[in-house]
């Protein structure tokens, strides 16, 4: 697309954001749909000459041409395919149907002294090949490209996690100050939710299913051909050939609550983001994190010293996005009319467009975390300056002691009130206490106040 053409794209998608969406294209556009359909129709053609059954034979050349109509897929295949379709070609009428076009092309591409043009789409119904193609768009689009930008951000995380580990931090629960943690662990804490996330998406592609079960479901067509032949075992051991679980019971359509399950796995690692992105914002907003100005760039039209957190707000949009598209689609796919209606074709054309969101949000997100730094010094001061988070621990050394009164004496000093270090001195000097317990308690300070989180951040895998 030229930078012209973009300027007038309907979608985002495909105009300003085109660069960052364009490693989708070899699994979300219409041409590597029309491809991936080329596949399993030419897969389809070979195992059939492998059944003794069928008069079909194909020799070694046969197949390895047959394999390059995918294998070597261009941009004249796709539009051949599309010519088909709508206009017609060489002996072909117009088949105003998509997988018909695909059909016809495999057909047009046979040698001319070939006997395999019956044999194509042989006891087939349109269902049959989409939900192949869709599946093995859909699979290597998330292993390919979503997938690893994940891994990236989750790694990013990682590293932070141990570089900062022990930079104690202001905790704050309700929005108000708590007891303190470090900024190391908090970001291994997501991490660790980013890295279980991956973890179920990953199984999600690996249980995508597929069906070949004809009109219905009931292998009708076939049986009625050859009675004798085990075309539900066929079925299978074309499908799992494909690299795909084998899905049995089925109407026309794939029930599809493997989409579904896959589409809820990537939702749930986008909302870690949206959380991490929330929590990022905020940082930078207390200025807890500074953020590297880049040259050139602009931060308000306005107000010249701005540099705003713009990629941490860009990806929580367009993941907000994605989670509403991929919601929409897991509830919609799994729905069907009876055997069959085609309201999901023309949904299922939009998988694309939730995972280019997803994408667009991954690459802002790990953009947002290259730029920012903590800034330690305001994090210590901010601890300083909110001395009355050692409360919780002042109290549980008093309960530790026996005082049954320990929470109350310290709320009666603290709550809703302006407490120093020296008000809590003044408090532990009057304290029934032993000397150690009560030198234990003036040793207490915020910035020391962090339990084990940076040992927590070893819990890494």
């Amino acid at each position: 697309m030229t930078e012209t053409d973009a300027l007038y794209a309907v979608s985002p998608l495909d105009g300003r954001y085109d660069g960052r969406t364009a490693p989708l294209s070899p699994y979300a556009s219409e041409a590597a749909l029309m491809r991936a359909r080329v596949r399993v129709e030419v897969e389809y053609l070979i195992a059939l000459a492998e059944l003794e059954a069928t008069p079909l034979e194909l020799d070694l050349d046969d197949r390895n041409h047959l394999r390059g109509l995918y294998q070597h897929f261009a941009e004249e295949d796709a539009q051949l395919i599309k010519k088909l379709e709508t206009e017609g070609h060489a002996e072909f009428e117009a088949t105003n149907h998509d997988v018909k076009a695909v059909e016809y092309f495999v057909r047009h591409r046979l040698p001319d002294d070939s006997d395999a043009s019956p044999w194509i789409h042989f006891g087939l119904t349109s269902e049959d090949v989409n939900n192949l193609a869709h599946r093995l768009l859909v699979r290597d689009a998330v292993n390919e490209v979503l997938l690893p930008q994940l891994y990236d951000v989750r790694d990013t995380l990682a590293d932070m996690a141990r570089d900062y580990r022990a930079l104690p931090m202001l905790a704050r629960t309700h929005g108000q100050p708590a007891t303190p943690t470090t900024f190391g662990k908090e970001m291994a804490v997501y991490a660790a939710r980013l890295g279980r996330a991956t973890g179920r998406i990953r199984q999600a592609t690996d249980d995508l299913r597929g069906k070949l079960g004809g009109a219905s479901g009931t292998y009708a067509a076939h049986v009625a051909a050859y009675p004798d032949v085990d075309w539900q075992a066929f079925a299978a051991d074309f499908v799992t050939g494909l690299g795909l679980e084998f899905e049995s019971l089925t109407t026309q359509v794939n029930p599809c609550d493997d989409l579904a399950a896959l589409f809820d796995a990537v939702r749930g690692a986008n909302d870690v983001l949206l959380d991490l992105d929330l929590d990022m914002w905020l940082y930078v907003s207390d200025r807890y994190l500074g953020q590297e100005a880049v040259e050139g760039e602009t931060g308000s039209s306005t107000m010249p010293h701005k540099v705003n957190p713009i990629d941490f707000e860009n990806s929580e949009g367009n993941l907000s996005k994605a989670n509403a598209d991929l919601t929409f689609l897991a509830d919609y796919v799994t729905t069907s009319r009876l055997q069959r209606d085609l309201s999901d074709s023309t949904v299922k054309r939009n998988i694309g467009g939730a995972f280019a969101h997803c994408l667009i949000g991954y690459s802002k997100t790990a953009a947002g975390l290259s730029k920012v730094v903590p800034n330690e010094q305001v994090m210590r001061d901010d601890l300083a300056d909110t001395p009355e988070i050692i409360g919780e621990a002042v109290q549980t050394i008093l309960r530790r002691e026996g005082q049954a009164d320990a929470y109350e004496r310290v709320k009666a000093v603290t709550r809703g009130k302006d407490v120093t270090l020296a008000d809590f001195r003044d408090m532990f000097d009057e304290l029934d206490v032993d000397e150690d317990v009560r030198e234990e308690l003036h040793a207490l300070t915020p910035a020391d106040y962090t339990g084990v989180a940076s040992e927590l951040v070893d819990d890494l895998e």
